[in-house]
């Protein structure tokens, strides 16, 4: 039996309101896999016609955000995610519409049994951004932590 992670979708909108405001989809969800989708808004394009930078990073960040929250439910009234750092690479001038696709880089067990030794485990999730074109216009990687709330 698979569990339905839609849920993730609407507490990401009611705790990240720039998710709405952005327009941000979730098409897929999922505890290894996510993925998410921001429309062609004329008003976020940069000085070239494309999506600016902040909005493709944001979408990335987004999608990797459902897929810890998803992957780490159980975990979440014990400990709130954070960024601990990210890293992009824009491949390509990006058109239209954009999806980002987030993949899980760590075993969640494993991040799991880090926590419940006491320390703030780390894991990568890996991010690829692509345009209407399903071209591969960015790839993100956004190290995540989960920091204990008595920390």
């Amino acid at each position: 039996m698979t569990a339905d992670y839609a849920w993730v979708a609407d507490a990401m909108a009611r705790t990240v309101p720039w998710i709405s405001k952005a327009g941000i989809e979730f098409l897929e969800t999922g505890p290894e896999r996510m993925l998410c989708a921001l429309p062609d808004v004329p008003e976020q394009r940069n000085h070239v016609g494309g999506p600016h930078a902040a909005v493709m990073f944001g979408l990335a960040e987004t999608a990797s955000g459902a897929v810890t929250m998803a992957a780490f439910t159980p975990l979440l009234e014990r400990a709130v995610p954070l960024v601990a750092s990210s890293e992009i690479r824009y491949r390509k001038l990006a058109r239209g519409r954009l999806t980002a696709e987030a993949i899980l880089g760590r075993d969640t067990a494993a991040v799991t049994a880090e926590l419940e030794s006491g320390s703030r485990p780390e894991f990568p999730v890996h991010c690829t951004i692509r345009d209407s074109g399903e071209e591969v216009t960015g790839e993100v990687t956004v190290n995540w932590t989960l920091r204990p709330h008595h920390a």
